[in-house]
């Protein structure tokens, strides 16, 4: 069996804890209007890669993996789209090395596609997108009832969490939308930090390089201050379910 690979970089830092060694897997039924990879999206491009030659480019940086408290994180693209050749990967990292395993994704995705993938992963990062159904289509052509779901499944299962959300301006920043958002998260039991994003622009240069229109060409990077008033509403929202969930890690 093997994946397809977009990317990968063997000093991540911002990908869950420690210094991980980052895989970009290829392929995403999303299409979001901010992506900063829509190289990511075609399924069957990318490079091809056994579990053993991804080993090979593990073991190198072994020492800073496991001297950091950090491990192995796969993001995409959509990572759960190859779900059963990650299960097999994270299975090898751990029985070889006994590495701290994350998964990095938009969640969409039916709980039973990955129930081998998260019995054999460590930390999921989850990112929410938009709560409001038909502003979540027109952000990444798809719903998210099957992101719901899949967050629902892990917080049955006492997956440990980190929710991600791209904080971007006129798209992702409405009061409500927030609240909303606050109040989904207050509903799970297992969320250990919440991770707000400043939209950014680095990526436009690929949609150029790809003969593709930038949606938001117009759009601007939030201030400091829109960031704190959106995590503001946001820990409002947990409140409603979760008195002392506002202590949640930054």
């Amino acid at each position: 069996m093997k994946g397809r690979i977009h990317s990968f970089d063997t000093f991540g830092t911002v990908d869950g804890p420690g210094i991980r060694f980052v895989l970009f897997m290829q392929g995403c039924a999303l299409q979001c209007q901010y992506c900063h990879n829509p190289d990511s999206w075609e399924m069957n491009a990318g490079r091809q890669m056994d579990v053993e030659e991804i080993m090979n480019e593990i073991e190198p940086y072994l020492a800073y993996y496991q001297h950091s408290g950090g491990g192995i994180t796969v993001t995409g693209g959509e990572p759960t789209l190859q779900a059963p050749f990650l299960a097999r990967l994270f299975a090898e990292c751990k029985r070889r090395w006994g590495l701290h395993t994350v998964l990095d994704t938009n969640g969409f995705c039916e709980p039973n596609h990955a129930q081998e993938l998260l019995h054999v992963t460590d930390l999921v990062l989850l990112d929410l997108k938009q709560m409001n159904s038909d502003k979540h289509i027109t952000l990444t052509a798809q719903p998210n009832d099957r992101i719901k779901r899949f967050a629902y499944h892990l917080n049955e299962i006492n997956k440990p969490l980190w929710i991600r959300h791209v904080l971007v301006p006129g798209w992702t920043d409405d009061y409500k939308d927030l609240l909303e958002l606050g109040m989904f998260i207050g509903s799970l039991d297992h969320v250990e930090k919440l991770e707000l994003l400043p939209y950014h622009r680095m990526g436009v240069y690929k949609w150029q390089q790809m003969g593709k229109v930038y949606p938001l060409e117009n759009c601007p990077t939030p201030t400091e201050q829109e960031v704190v008033r959106a995590r503001s509403i946001i820990e409002l929202g947990i409140q409603t379910y979760q008195p002392d969930g506002v202590g949640l890690e930054d």
